[in-house]
């Protein structure tokens, strides 16, 4: 670890994968990724069945496990939020479903001054670079690239009756939400192949590992950023009980949304006022370091199921072996889906441009740490606002690059924001309270139908709202006076220093944000 690299790439996530796999191309390249959590086994099912995504989501082993602070408008709850701590970072841990966002997101990034070149036109084709579409390619999609993409079958009858039913609500259907038309319903694409997750680094690190130029540690956490004057120059890394230095011609922190605002605020790089407090020389004043922190808030609308043809059988233990067998040696079953299998896009008010407001519909009653209602057979949409306006902070509490730190969301702060979530719950419940949803709908489980005022929406959404987990936008793309990087990813005042990754975002894009966190990278 000696020898000088020409790149360092910290953070083996989903832009550390692809940039490792492309930088690496060129044979004239030493790379170099580090990786502070541990490599994605194969052998561990946790990782790689796409219905045990509950395990990773909710364990330790490789998961940063960050909670926020007290939430001023939540209750003052602390909202969990997991990181993928391994190879493929979040990749790993995620919900596998693909969502490339609006294309007027882009186009919205587009209108900062100096981003033209971030528009939908300008990103469509790297969106298309990066896919290997089963179902085939077309004018949106590509069908050879590194990441498989897997279009569900929606078998359960009770996905024949939603999509009936949304239509009987006044909602159009849609072939592809990746592809002309976002607004609707329909099939949501995975990152499953073969019935397993197809993590970025399946996708882009392991077909390549053995390059003789492309170097992948793990178990590594960079502390520091080493900066001579203005000018990146390497890192400081711990490994086990041992602190060393590396150096190289670039460095790129492909960290996320939290690891990036926090290492360039440990590194020297943010608030002067907050950095010298905490007796961190300042190398580069940018008071965006940090700001600007986005995310899409969710909630459970679960309904019993009158009929039973829901999943709900599936969760007895006893079905575990059978589920298990079939998953491991059939690649099949209800252990190969991430039964986030369809949902959809819609505008809840004529003020909005495009959809504002996500669902996922799920035929089965269930929370993220994998607990059912006591109802047993039931159904549910997780639905949320996905353009919020409220906006949050990241901030280091020490000098120490072990300890957590401070992380606010102010969740529910804004007056359009609470009313979103209004029409949200409205909307659900407009979708699911139809003749064509009738034959199977139960129930009202939650929030229940004693629910009705805005104030009491409000309160369920404070109580019961979870984070969708699409941290972004705290090292924010452009030339204002609160932008951490240029259009070329390139921070702002120093050298050969660039950030990759979710927190470039200008603003966190309309849906799940793992597809266009591997376009940023395949565009950096």
């Amino acid at each position: 670890m000696s020898k000088n690299f020409d790149f360092i790439i910290i953070g083996g996530g989903s832009a550390g994968s692809v940039l490792a796999n492309r930088l690496s191309d060129d044979v004239s390249n030493s790379v170099l990724v580090l990786e502070a959590g541990l490599p994605d086994y194969i052998w561990d099912f946790r990782l790689h069945m796409p219905a045990a995504l509950t395990y990773p989501l909710t364990s330790k082993r490789y998961n940063w496990w960050y909670e926020s602070d007290p939430e001023p408008y939540m209750n003052n709850r602390k909202i969990y939020h997991p990181r993928g701590k391994v190879l493929g970072g979040s990749s790993s841990i995620n919900g596998m479903i693909w969502i490339r966002g609006n294309p007027l997101d882009y186009n919205k990034w587009a209108n900062n001054k100096g981003l033209e070149n971030w528009d939908y036109a300008h990103c469509l084709p790297y969106f298309k670079k990066m896919e290997h579409r089963l179902i085939g390619g077309d004018n949106f999609h590509g069908n050879d690239g590194p990441l498989y993409l897997t279009t569900p079958e929606c078998d359960n009858p009770l996905f024949d009756a939603f999509f009936k039913s949304v239509q009987e609500a006044g909602y159009p259907l849609t072939d592809d939400v990746n592809g002309y038309q976002q607004e609707g319903f329909g099939k949501f694409d995975q990152t499953i192949y073969r019935g397993r997750r197809y993590n970025a680094a399946r996708a882009y690190i392991h077909p390549v590992k053995r390059r003789k130029n492309l170097t992948i540690r793990t178990n590594t956490l960079v502390t520091k950023i080493i900066f001579e004057g203005k000018k990146a120059i390497g890192v400081e890394f711990k490994k086990g009980s041992s602190v060393e230095r590396i150096f190289a011609n670039e460095i790129i922190s492909c960290g996320g949304s939290i690891n990036s605002a926090q290492l360039l605020q440990l590194s020297g790089i943010g608030s002067p006022d907050h950095l010298t407090d905490l007796g961190i020389d300042v190398v580069q004043d940018l008071q965006g370091v940090g700001q600007n922190l986005q995310d899409h808030l969710e909630v459970y609308v679960q309904w019993a199921c009158k009929k039973p043809v829901s999943l709900y059988p599936m969760l007895h233990p006893m079905r575990a072996p059978k589920i298990g067998f079939d998953w491991l040696f059939k690649r099949k079953g209800v252990g190969a889906t991430n039964h986030f299998e369809a949902g959809g896009f819609i505008r809840s008010n004529d003020d909005v441009e495009y959809p504002n407001i996500q669902f996922h519909f799920l035929p089965i009653a269930i929370r993220y740490d994998g607990s059912a209602p006591n109802e047993g057979h039931g159904f549910q949409l997780h639905v949320g606002p996905v353009n919020s306006d409220a906006r949050g902070r990241i901030k280091i509490k020490s000098a120490d690059p072990e300890e957590y730190p401070s992380i606010k969301f102010n969740y529910l702060s804004t007056e359009n924001d609470r009313r979103e979530w209004c029409e949200a719950i409205r909307c659900s419940r407009k979708i699911i309270e139809t003749s064509a949803m009738s034959e199977y709908r139960g129930r009202e489980i939650s929030p229940g139908n004693m629910i009705q005022t805005d104030d009491e929406i409000l309160d369920f959404v404070a109580r019961e709202g979870e984070s969708a987990y699409h941290l972004s936008s705290t090292c924010k793309m452009g030339y204002d006076a609160m932008s951490v990087v240029d259009s070329n990813l390139k921070v702002h005042g120093v050298e050969n220093l660039t950030v990759v990754d979710a927190s470039i975002m200008p603003a966190v894009t309309n849906g799940n944000i793992y597809s266009p966190v591997l376009m940023i990278g395949e565009k950096a």
